[in-house]
């Protein structure tokens, strides 16, 4: 399931064309994810820094859920498309992704060395 937080009715078209980003990341589909993230971009001049934050996929963010899938080519997208600040800011429950990732004990991960060359 997908959960946006402060969706206005500017917003609501968003979350629809964002609907299924989660399932994306999830199946690891780089692919099917430029191409969701080009069409956002294109139709409504947003990139993934401006929605990253407002979606939560089983209660996670885009990127750990990345990471909780093993799916490395999605999660490497994002990690090169998002700013060094947003990498290092907290995330909805304060950690920082490489705090949250160490403490998952995820840094064997290949994502994780791609967090970790980005920051």
């Amino acid at each position: 399931t997908i959960a946006f937080f402060n969706v206005s009715s500017a917003q609501a078209n968003v979350s629809e064309a964002l609907q299924n980003i989660c399932t994306i990341v999830k199946a690891d589909d780089k692919s099917e994810l430029r191409k969701k993230m080009k069409k956002v971009e294109s139709d409504y001049r947003l990139k993934l820094q401006d929605y990253y934050t407002g979606i939560s996929c089983e209660g996670e963010s885009l990127i750990r859920i990345a990471f909780l899938n093993n799916a490395l080519e999605t999660g490497e997208l994002m990690i090169k498309k998002m700013p060094k600040s947003l990498l290092n800011s907290p995330e909805s429950d304060g950690k920082t992704l490489q705090a949250w990732v160490s403490e998952r004990q995820l840094m064997a991960s290949p994502i994780a060395s791609v967090l970790n060359e980005r920051i």
